[in-house]
């Protein structure tokens, strides 16, 4: 797909979604535009080479390693940063081994397995590499507190034919009816994660390295469980309330807007004032752009221009609030014959690329 069909695509497809209904939002007009383009795809040349031509010029790596060694090192990293560096990209961000698996496939499952000793050698490990970040010259890191995973039911056809990931509660089957790490009841949940946090934080801040967590994927229906998990992150609540544990500058949100969408009942009213919440107290450390058809217990990801969400509304709102931050794509629909998604991220980033213009424009 060459460029100038992905911008002219997302520039219609901005000017169309235009005339969509959302809640009334403040404009944000007069106020600098800091947000900019950004990805977290791997780093490889080819990788790399693509992002500069696209005019992405800020990421999140790929994941160096899926423990602490060599990859994790002061070496490691700032060897990680110099090689992004190459092609004028900055490296804004990596991902800690504390990915998005289900807790049976985690690289440190004891954390949200909550299992002393292992946890303890676990949080060490990702202290030492927050450390080493600062020494390497990269400013955030990602990572997210998962037992369940992301959880979707049976994927549906979307624009096109794209297959579009979905979730119902209603038609999931929850097999096998327990995980690895048994019943984990919302006190359970918040006991491991404040564990987790009262040692990690004060080590982020003293380095002066943002940790941006993101979160759980999906939220359950009010009173609903999945494999025996009260997944707290999924919910609005449930993130206000974390960010407050350990309150610090450097403790915030991978703020997944799909995410949170997933767990609203009403998105695109709603997640204005969700941004607002989270935006004005600097908790928004990086922006996962996404746009769902539906709501909580029953959604489906979209294309950007495709969702219930009016995604300029969206953007004219963390311009409000002073978000300075990456927005990129985070999960995108499967095309026919796109190995890797490729043809979609051009689209998203384009997309993306165009709403950012047109907030300069009107600033």
């Amino acid at each position: 797909m060459r460029r100038r069909d992905v911008f002219e695509s997302a520039a219609l497809a901005a000017a169309a979604s235009l005339g969509s209904s959302a809640a009334p939002a403040k404009t944000g007009k007069g106020k600098p535009v800091l947000m900019k383009c950004g990805t977290q795809h791997a780093h490889d040349d080819d990788t790399l080479t693509t992002l500069a031509a696209l005019g992405v010029h800020n990421i999140c790596s790929g994941l160096p390693s899926r423990r602490l060694d060599e990859a994790f090192s002061v070496e490691g990293l700032t060897k990680l940063r110099e090689h992004v560096e190459k092609y004028g990209i900055k490296l804004d961000m990596i991902p800690l081994p504390l990915s998005s698996s289900p807790v049976a496939r985690a690289e440190y499952p004891a954390i949200m397995m909550g299992k002393s000793p292992d946890r303890d050698k676990a949080i060490d490990d990702i202290c030492t590499i927050i450390r080493n970040c600062a020494k390497a010259g990269i400013p955030a890191a990602k990572y997210n507190m998962s037992i369940l995973g992301v959880v979707r039911t049976e994927p549906t056809k979307g624009r096109g034919g794209a297959m579009y990931s979905t979730f119902k509660y209603a038609e999931g089957k929850q097999e096998p009816a327990l995980t690895e790490a048994g019943p984990v009841d919302p006190d359970a949940y918040w006991e491991r994660m404040t564990y987790f946090l009262e040692r990690v934080v004060p080590v982020a801040a003293e380095n002066k390295v943002r940790i941006a967590c993101h979160p759980n994927d999906p939220g359950m229906p009010d009173g609903k469980k999945w494999r025996g998990v009260v997944p707290v992150l999924g919910r609005v609540e449930g993130l206000k309330r974390f960010v407050t544990i350990k309150e610090n500058p450097y403790h915030g949100l991978n703020f997944c807007q799909g995410t949170v969408c997933e767990g609203l009942q009403n998105p695109n009213k709603e997640i204005h004032d969700v941004i607002r919440w989270f935006g004005t107290r600097k908790k928004i450390f990086n922006v996962h752009f996404r746009n769902i058809q539906g709501k909580i217990g029953d959604f489906r990801e979209t294309f950007p221009d495709d969702g219930d969400v009016n995604m300029i509304e969206a953007i004219r709102t963390y311009r409000e609030v002073g978000y300075d931050g990456m927005i990129m794509p985070d999960h995108v629909p499967k095309i026919n014959g796109d190995t890797g998604g490729k043809r979609a991220f051009a689209f998203a980033f384009g997309y993306i690329q165009a709403l950012i213009q047109m907030m300069k424009m009107e600033a």
